[in-house]
């Protein structure tokens, strides 16, 4: 019953599939385990206008694309973009995060499969070369609400160095709440180049809507 108690279900629609994913949530059990406004703003994203983000990836991508989410936490991006891309989508995060992320993948399976797409989960601690270590190459790189902790910084960094790699971007969508924010970009901005690729208008009452951002490498 406890468990039960903790958990929350929401219903997530992707209008242009005529599909509803149900995603469970586990507030009680820490951050990872919430759904947050960045993700539903990249979802609504994929699902609005997909070409927005498959022609930010350029020529030479795969046939069938290869996408990886970052912090991946409930999964709604990852099993989204498996739904609507028809990719292959690996979903990773902490390892206390997996279970209840492959819970996810497993009730959505029948809406990632009408599509051809595939979804997995996987342990991805940023900056941990031994999870790096088994990543292959990807065309495309998923993250949403992602910065947020500084002393996250450079170990997501070191992660994204490692995988935004050739052809690869990162689209990342984000809702800045902390001046540190910037110090993030900041360093960023060394080692991609970062642009805006979509602008939400700041919800009532707010001051400021989430971004999506492309990071491409510099020497790419």
């Amino acid at each position: 019953m406890e468990g039960e108690e903790a958990a929350a279900e929401i219903e997530q629609e992707l209008t242009s599939l005529g599909e509803t994913l149900t995603i469970r949530q586990r507030p009680s059990q820490g951050l990872s385990f919430q759904l947050w406004p960045a993700a539903t703003s990249l979802v609504s994203l994929l699902d609005r206008d997909p070409d927005r983000v498959l022609t930010s990836l350029g020529r030479g991508r795969s046939p069938r694309l290869r996408i990886l989410e970052l912090g991946s936490g409930t999964g709604l991006v990852g099993i989204a973009a498996a739904a609507l891309l028809g990719g292959d989508v690996v979903l990773t995060d902490m390892g206390h995060v997996l279970d209840n992320l492959r819970f996810n993948v497993e009730v959505n399976a029948g809406a990632v499969a009408a599509r051809g797409g595939a979804a997995v989960v996987r342990r991805l601690e940023w900056g941990r070369e031994e999870d790096l270590a088994v990543e292959e190459e990807v065309d495309l790189v998923l993250a949403s609400d992602v910065v947020y902790h500084e002393h996250l910084f450079d170990p997501l960094l070191t992660t994204l160095r490692r995988l935004v790699v050739g052809r690869a971007v990162l689209v990342m969508a984000h809702l800045r709440r902390w001046k540190k924010d910037a110090v993030f970009f900041r360093k960023a901005r060394k080692a991609f180049h970062v642009s805006v690729l979509h602008a939400d208008p700041p919800p009532p009452g707010a001051r400021l809507g989430v971004v999506v951002y492309r990071f491409a490498p510099r020497d790419g």
